[in-house]
């Protein structure tokens, strides 16, 4: 199975590489989810029945953090504009408050995810996470300046 998933996982890859060297083309969201998907459950060994449970759970957090993260770019765009000291300090709150929101998410998160997969596995995920954003950064990056980054 794990081999299984590391072969899929190199084909997105690839196919994630060669969208990357088109400039203005917009990735395919269906392949390129299915390659962090197959990413993450290769790079955390991820077992089928954890792989059942754990997506599901991912999925709603990386969802509710995305909104959380949406509210923040907003206060920061709307706190580049000309602001009463009023409106300053709101906008200096409500950061706060998200930021306290993520946080609470998040230890949320950790434990629901951690009677799913091990504590290690769940403290290598951010990690994970983050080199595939890279990967495909660096990929699409390669490609616009007419070679790889790698």
């Amino acid at each position: 199975m794990k081999k299984i998933l590391l072969v899929h996982a190199v084909f997105l890859l690839f196919g994630i590489s060669a969208f990357a060297q088109k400039p203005n083309t917009e990735y395919d969201k269906e392949k390129l989810e299915a390659a962090r998907v197959a990413f993450i459950t290769n790079r955390l060994d991820l077992k089928p029945e954890q792989a059942e449970k754990f997506w599901p759970l991912f999925n709603q957090y990386n969802e509710e953090r995305t909104k959380m993260m949406d509210k923040v770019s907003n206060l920061n765009k709307e706190s580049m504009q000309e602001l009463t000291e009023t409106r300053a300090k709101e906008i200096i709150q409500k950061r706060f408050s998200i930021q306290q929101q993520l946080l609470d998410r998040e230890k949320n998160f950790m434990e629901e995810i951690t009677k799913v997969i091990s504590p290690q596995q769940a403290i290598k995920l951010g990690g994970v996470n983050r080199e595939f954003t890279r990967q495909v950064y660096q990929r699409h990056r390669g490609g616009r300046e007419g070679g790889s980054k790698d």
